[in-house]
């Protein structure tokens, strides 16, 4: 009995070590994946994806290009929210940012780093990549490769033939009223969001996922929150022009931005970019797309992308995509191709990423705010208290009215 039993014992040793051997390289994102949205601390993770994750990489541009200094800003002390006062410092320090960057004029008012941030610091934007995803869907556009936004997404995207996007307009998906059946909700472990979610931690294919989800509503009628609306846009891009996101990016939109520092894009088993969160980027290079946008798609002389398509991402008057109290969405905020809208009448509009990540443009005020975040609280109640992005849009509104 001795003898068989030191013959399992060794025969499980061997085993566990192959089992080791084997899951080691994703022992570290599966840590990270098994605790989003669960009230750890992610700061130290947010700044290091490239070590835990595959990734590809976006080479910083031969002639970066750097933000000249303008004239040094002091942050205002204190801002309101629904008549309730926050203490600037305190609240950068409730939402665990680890980068604050005011530009104005194209000139760095203000900048600092927090925590692990630092200006040569990539860090995980969650859902600020949607925006950029958005953006090469323009760039195709303008090049005649996507030939009309109405133009059903499945006539470039076969794969997704029998799914919610068969049939869909490309210009429906943009503005995340595709039809399809979906839950963003992060507590549930089951929601469809989570469960794409979990191909960080465990492997296996963003478009076979996105080709999965079933339709519930008629597209163009409701703005629905979703983030495979977004993969499927990625899918898109590298359809239409024959490349992945990374490469195409890479040539249209990185590398004419002067960006100053390499950027990883969080990848699947196939190889396949995680389109809807998966950027890693530091907070000056995030801060050229807001710049981009804020100079109507014009970079120092060249067209990088149409000034109608940055007009009609940043603009809406559909009914279902407008701000406010709004049956036909689920969000008081407005929605773009992928842009968040505010209300009122400076034409505010943001890139936004769960955990307090922001990419915000005031054209009114020639004004970007970049705010790099791990608010490990992040969705822990379903009040503002759990999210604070509203808070932080007033908080943006406090250090504009300084200028």
């Amino acid at each position: 009995m001795k003898k068989f039993a030191l013959i399992a014992l060794g025969t499980l040793i061997v085993a566990v070590g192959v089992a080791y051997l084997i899951f080691k390289p994703n022992l570290g994102r599966l840590g990270m994946a098994a605790t989003l949205f669960s009230g750890a601390e992610q700061y130290e993770n947010f700044a290091r994806i490239k070590e835990m994750y595959p990734t590809t990489r976006l080479t910083a541009a031969p002639k970066p290009y750097d933000f000249p200094a303008g004239e040094p800003l002091t942050l205002p002390e204190r801002f309101n929210y629904e008549g309730k006062e926050f203490g600037v410092a305190d609240f950068l320090a409730l939402t665990d940012t680890s980068a604050l960057l005011v530009i104005q004029d194209g000139k760095v008012r203000f900048e600092e780093y927090f925590l692990t941030g630092g200006r040569n610091v990539n860090w995980l934007s969650m859902s600020v990549a949607k925006s950029f995803t958005s953006t090469l869907v323009g760039i195709a556009y303008d090049q005649g490769l996507i030939k009309s936004l109405d133009d059903p997404i499945t006539d470039y995207v076969p794969e997704l033939y029998g799914s919610a996007y068969d049939g869909v307009a490309i210009v429906d998906v943009l503005e995340m009223s595709s039809g399809a059946a979906w839950s963003e909700d992060y507590a549930d472990p089951d929601s469809e969001v989570m469960r794409m979610g979990k191909i960080m931690g465990i492997g296996g294919s963003l478009d076979e996922f996105t080709a999965s989800i079933k339709p519930q509503r008629a597209p163009g009628t409701y703005n629905l929150y979703n983030s495979a609306d977004t993969q499927a846009l990625g899918m898109l891009v590298s359809r239409a022009t024959g490349r992945s996101l990374t490469n195409y990016m890479q040539e249209k939109l990185w590398g004419p931005l002067g960006t100053e520092s390499d950027a990883y894009w969080i990848i699947d088993d196939n190889n396949v970019e995680m389109a809807f969160a998966g950027l890693n980027a530091t907070a000056r290079d995030y801060a050229k797309i807001g710049e981009l946008f804020r100079n109507k798609g014009n970079w120092f002389g060249k067209q990088i992308v149409s000034e109608d398509w940055v007009t009609n991402a940043t603009h809406s008057t559909k009914a279902h995509l407008l701000p406010g109290d709004n049956p036909a969405s689920d969000y008081p905020m407005g929605y773009g191709y992928q842009w968040w809208l505010m209300d009122g009448d400076e034409g505010e509009y943001s890139a936004i990423g769960v955990y307090n990540q922001f990419v915000y443009v005031n054209p009114t005020k020639n004004l970007v705010i970049v705010k790099l975040s791990a608010f490990s609280d992040y969705a822990s109640v379903e009040t503002e208290d759990g999210y604070r992005e509203f808070q932080t849009i007033e908080l943006f509104r406090a250090i504009g009215n300084e200028l």
